[in-house]
């Protein structure tokens, strides 16, 4: 009576094992999709792919504009900022480029290299704008991004989603991935010493 209990409860513990590492699995599957639709579009459609360094020429602080804030309504409401333009030198090319912050940067407003979030204040945003401004002029120098084919003439600070930021969102889907095949193989294993103990 009591190896039937013992067999019965091994039975359950492998059964919600077995569901564990499947569900695990398919976990980490819808992951792996989700992000083949988000993040790697953007990364391939990035043509701003290879590193050098960008020395600023001038960062002045123009005039206020208005940029949409919200894409694709009817009634668009807008909202003024100031408009700062960052020029650098490319020692790649040797070219004088205008500097965006990101890819969104140029598409949301090409006259400006930093678009302010939606709804915030304006004396926060002409604060910090203005210390951004500070700062390409105290520190000359910095990496950035270009286009080596040339498409694109204008560099980014930093892009939206870098090779390490692409390797970091494929690392938990892939433990998750990992650990589900584990659990499954182990259970299996398991089974299979029972049915062999069994049949000795």
């Amino acid at each position: 009576m009591l190896g039937k209990k013992l067999v019965t409860a091994q039975k359950r513990g492998e059964t919600r094992a077995l569901c564990l590492g499947l569900g695990m699995v398919a976990c980490s599957m819808m992951m792996y999709f989700f992000i083949g639709i988000t993040i790697v579009p953007f990364y391939t459609k990035s043509v701003w792919t290879t590193e050098t360094v960008c020395k600023v020429l001038k960062a002045n602080i123009k005039d206020k504009v208005f940029c949409p804030n919200s894409e694709g309504s009817e009634d668009e409401e807008i909202f003024p900022y100031p408009c700062l333009q960052v020029w650098v030198n490319l020692t790649a090319s040797g070219q004088e480029v205008m500097l965006y912050q990101t890819e969104d940067t140029l598409e949301r407003n090409p006259k400006c290299s930093y678009v302010p979030d939606k709804g915030e204040n304006s004396k926060e945003v002409k604060a910090r704008i203005e210390t951004i401004a500070s700062n390409f002029k105290k520190y000359q120098t910095f990496p950035c991004y270009y286009d080596p084919g040339g498409t694109q003439t204008s560099v980014i600070l930093s892009r939206l989603y870098p090779s390490k930021g692409l390797l970091f969102a494929f690392l938990w889907p892939t433990l998750m991935f990992t650990g589900g095949c584990l659990i499954i193989v182990l259970v299996k294993i398991s089974q299979y010493v029972s049915v062999l103990s069994a049949w000795q």
